[in-house]
């Protein structure tokens, strides 16, 4: 339980993801013509609001500065992890999936987060914040969906829906204040509605290979007698072995993904012995009940 080493990286890549949808937003300056001046790539780096500010309102106004640090910029943290019991599913519920091995893992079904975020744009320009926004607002409706790789182990890939919760602003200029620098800050909100994986198991031990059911005369389990066995496994559909013949030699060679049928088998009995998962054999019922009075 706790204390197994596993890490899938599913967080990091969720912040990866969320800072690739802004890393290509520019703004355009114009003249008194209309034409282009200038096209600018707002820069866009992981870190809290704070320090842009401080290192913003520190600085000293001298353009030669090499460490002067320019608006627009843009820079976005995660602020907060919630599980999400809106799409929560049976804890113990389990789904097959195939490795990079070609092996089949059983994996417990994840369990849903929500991750909160936060995007930051600094401006000086009120028109420059005004051209960034209208660039992202319109793709969340409220939502966008990211196809983001969770479990690489297993090709696990889902849409996680990055959903715009509101944007707010402030603007800290000082009209009694000339030589302070006026940055205007918006604000974006944002949910990304991940999964978390636990521990996924390096055998593909638990993969239902065969199924098996007896049918009986009565619903009386104790008096019925079994009267017909159904069982069924999987039937390949090609050469696996290369010996120039489809049948059941190529059988045990199918993997996970590959396109199969099914060999159907039907046995009549007339004992009164049942099936034993336990033991894996038919055993006589009459023995069991004459034991267990």
């Amino acid at each position: 339980m706790l204390g197994t080493y596993f890490y899938h990286e599913i967080i990091r890549r969720n912040i990866i993801a969320f800072g690739t949808l802004f890393n290509n937003i520019e703004i355009q300056h114009r003249d008194a013509n209309g034409a282009q001046a200038s096209m600018l790539k707002v820069p866009l780096a992981y870190a809290p609001i704070q320090k842009f500010l401080a290192r913003i309102q520190q600085q000293p106004n001298d353009a030669s500065k090499r460490n002067q640090l320019t608006v627009p910029r843009m820079s976005f943290e995660l602020t907060g992890i919630q599980y999400d019991p809106t799409r929560k599913s049976n804890i113990t519920q389990t789904f097959k999936a195939l490795g990079e091995d070609n092996k089949v893992r059983k994996v417990f079904m994840p369990v849903p987060y929500n991750l909160k975020m936060e995007l930051y744009l600094m401006t000086k320009l009120n028109e420059d914040a005004l051209q960034v926004v209208e660039q992202i607002l319109p793709f969340f409706q409220p939502a966008f969906n990211v196809t983001i790789d969770l479990a690489d182990s297993i090709g696990e890939s889902r849409d996680t829906p990055v959903v715009l919760d509101g944007v707010t602003w402030t603007d800290n200029y000082d009209k009694n204040n000339f030589d302070s620098t006026r940055i205007i800050v918006h604000t974006f909100n944002f949910t990304m509605k991940t999964h978390l994986f636990g521990p996924i198991a390096d055998s593909s031990d638990g993969l239902i290979k065969k199924v098996q059911v007896d049918y009986y005369a009565s619903v009386d389990r104790q008096n019925a007698k079994r009267q017909m066995r159904y069982t069924a496994t999987p039937k390949a559909l090609q050469d696996y072995n290369d010996d120039g013949l489809i049948n059941a030699a190529d059988d045990p060679y199918i993997i996970p993904g590959d396109d199969f049928g099914f060999n159907e088998g039907l046995e009549d009995f007339g004992d009164f012995k049942t099936y034993s998962p336990s033991q894996g054999i038919d055993v006589d019922l009459w023995g069991i009940y004459g034991h267990i009075r």
